[in-house]
């Protein structure tokens, strides 16, 4: 979590709606009973009502107050969790060569921070640096949240004369950031703590923004198979063998009309 929002002591009663294209009205006429928008946060009554000076909504019975829509607080309220750091965990098993290992290596030091360069074996992320990876600013996105996607590749050479199987961490954007092309930019998702008051049930509705991290795991392990050598070099044998009877057999006939 990084950002949020919130709205206090809602209770369940009657309200007018927040005011929007499909919620204003001058009279009851614009209200239908019984109805509930798909964006609405309540059921009208069929009343037309005063939310706020001369402007009028359809009241609804919902949690009141109707939560309003608002912008993310700038700068986002948690912004320091730019220096938090993730550790991740990650096990891999190639069963077909009974081999398995994993990214947290032997004698790792506990206090090291990932490095694209520097430190790249190193498990341990700073908030900060993965953002910047690519080529975002922890700050901007905190405002409004985001999908981040961190990708471990495993290129393994599982032979004995050549081990190597290593992880190698890359870093992607997943949601769309541009506010002008997507409807709902960042992430968010909401949440609400419930409490009575003067044995009156009431919650506040809590609207969350933050950072969720998609871990995307892929790669490829083999090693040396003399079986596998074996056949593939007498099908290339075959093959060749196949082609020089074809090309023999060609320019025989070709030398034989030739000769008539």
């Amino acid at each position: 979590m990084t950002n949020f929002l919130k709205t206090e002591g809602q209770e369940q009663r009657l309200c007018p709606e927040y005011p929007t294209r499909r919620t204003l009205c001058s009279s009851d006429r614009g209200c239908k009973k019984g109805w509930m928008d798909p964006q609405s946060k309540g059921i009208q009554t069929g009343r037309c009502v005063v939310y706020e000076g001369n402007q009028k909504t359809c009241e609804v019975s919902a949690w009141c107050p109707i939560e309003a829509v608002e912008e993310a607080p700038r700068p986002a309220l948690l912004n320091s969790a730019e220096n938090f750091t993730v550790l991740i965990k990650n096990n891999i098993d190639f069963p077909g060569h009974n081999y398995t290992t994993r990214n947290i290596l032997p004698g790792l030091n506990i206090t090291c921070t990932f490095h694209k360069t520097q430190n790249p074996q190193c498990p341990i992320f700073r908030l900060g640096d993965i953002f910047r990876e690519t080529g975002d600013n922890f700050s901007d996105v905190a405002i409004q949240g985001g999908i981040m996607g961190i990708e471990i590749y495993w290129d393994c050479n599982l032979d004995r004369w050549f081990h190597h199987c290593r992880p190698k961490y890359s870093f992607r954007r997943l949601d769309d950031k541009t506010t002008n092309v997507s409807l709902y930019p960042g992430y968010n998702f909401r949440y609400a703590k419930y409490y009575k008051e003067n044995n009156v049930e009431k919650r506040t509705l809590i609207k969350v923004f933050g950072i969720r991290f998609d871990i995307l795991v892929f790669g490829t392990g083999g090693k040396f198979d003399i079986i596998q050598l074996v056949v593939y070099i007498g099908s290339t044998l075959s093959y060749f063998g196949l082609v020089r009877d074809s090309l023999f057999h060609a320019l025989g006939k070709w030398f034989g009309e030739g000769s008539d």
